[in-house]
């Protein structure tokens, strides 16, 4: 076997969560290149629309659907499109995400709770539904977005943000013990903590922090537009079919310093 066909995608299908901008289009750009066809929902549809035309001039296809990860019946509608279009789901990429920057005194329940249930219940309820089907299939590649900021505490000069950073802690647990319950079934279940990328989530932060964050990476940058492409692709191909239950972590660094 040629080393590069383990990363082949070729008949697969990738569901994309949040995938209308930022990461979410970087990796739907990247399983496009592998050849997957890909189905990117979120609340903002109409970004999808435009990321799926644009994975479409890849040779792929594409759909665009409307889901509130949070909501139970709009996940079950877009897994149940995935398989009536595609047949199968062989990737999911939980990748929605909420974040609320405040002191933990002053944090609202409110946004406590929205960033809990967007950022965990909606990992939990994307990969519930869409593991039925792949436990079915005996095979499928999930993959979690987490973050550095679940890896442990962090200088609240810089990121105040509680709710997001428990969160992103949950999703690691999240990730590790589903991996040891789903690994019987064929189902691959990791996690990628990526730091620092220049998105619409992190742009406040980034306006008041960079220098911040640029003195604690090793490698002296932000991410960049290909940066989690290969680690995305990675997980999602036959190149990671002996890994599960693991993160890793796609920071230039920042977690070693």
């Amino acid at each position: 076997m040629n080393a590069l066909s383990l990363f082949d995608l070729k008949g697969k299908t990738a569901i994309v969560t949040g995938g209308g901008r930022g990461l979410g289009r970087q990796m739907a750009h990247a399983f496009a290149d592998a050849g997957a066809n890909l189905v990117l929902c979120s609340r903002k549809v109409e970004a999808c629309v435009e990321v799926a035309e644009e994975l479409k001039q890849k040779g792929v296809e594409a759909i665009a659907l409307s889901c509130d990860v949070t909501n139970q019946e709009e996940v079950e509608n877009v897994v149940k499109k995935t398989v009536d279009t595609f047949g199968t789901i062989d990737i999911l990429v939980n990748n929605s995400g909420a974040t609320w920057g405040a002191p933990a005194t002053d944090m609202p329940l409110e946004a406590w709770n929205k960033v809990m249930n967007v950022n965990v219940t909606g990992t939990f309820l994307m990969a519930q539904a869409a593991g039925k089907v792949m436990k079915q299939q005996k095979s499928g590649k999930i993959i979690n977005i987490a973050s550095v900021a679940g890896l442990g505490g962090a200088d609240p000069r810089f990121m105040d943000t509680i709710g997001y950073n428990t969160s992103k802690g949950a999703v690691i647990t999240f990730t590790k013990d589903l991996a040891t319950k789903w690994g019987q079934f064929g189902i691959n279940v990791n996690a990628i903590a990526p730091g620092f990328f220049p998105t619409k989530m992190s742009k406040g932060l980034l306006e008041k922090g960079e220098s911040f964050v640029l003195d604690r990476t090793p490698l002296k940058r932000l991410g960049g537009e290909h940066d989690l492409q290969g680690a995305a692709l990675f997980l999602a191909s036959g190149a990671s079919n002996f890994v599960t239950g693991d993160v890793l972590v796609v920071d230039g660094g920042m977690h070693a310093m």
